[in-house]
């Protein structure tokens, strides 16, 4: 089973950006479509961008369209969500997990332990 660990949270005023990682381990990471979720405090854990296994698709929450990008390198097994003019409801514990799809998909396997991202305003 993967293993997925998330790095690259921290706080950072509103505007602002950060660059999460998400490294995974096993030789199998480039056949896995993978997804970012966030869980913000009170709330349940909400889809965030997912991207297909080759890294030629991907697919966005609207509230993040634009200043969100979900990347990947499959040579590293890592993926990476660029956060840009990020704003203070950005503010959650950010999470990988595969997905059965890039579109709607539902999560699979284990969750990483997630990293904190808080937005100031």
């Amino acid at each position: 089973q993967v293993q997925l660990v998330e790095t690259g949270g921290g706080l950072v005023q509103a505007g602002g950006s950060l660059r999460l990682s998400c490294a995974a381990s096993g030789r199998t990471f480039s056949s896995y479509h993978m997804a970012w979720f966030r869980q913000a405090p009170g709330k349940e854990r909400e889809f965030v961008a997912a991207i297909s296994g080759s890294g030629r698709s991907t697919y966005y929450v609207d509230s993040v369209k634009g200043r969100l990008t979900i990347s990947r390198d499959n040579a590293k097994n890592t993926m990476y969500l660029q956060m840009n003019s990020l704003k203070p409801e950005d503010t959650a514990v950010y999470y990988c997990t595969r997905t059965s799809s890039v579109v709607r998909g539902v999560p699979l396997g284990t969750w990483g332990q997630g990293t904190q991202v808080t937005v100031s305003s």
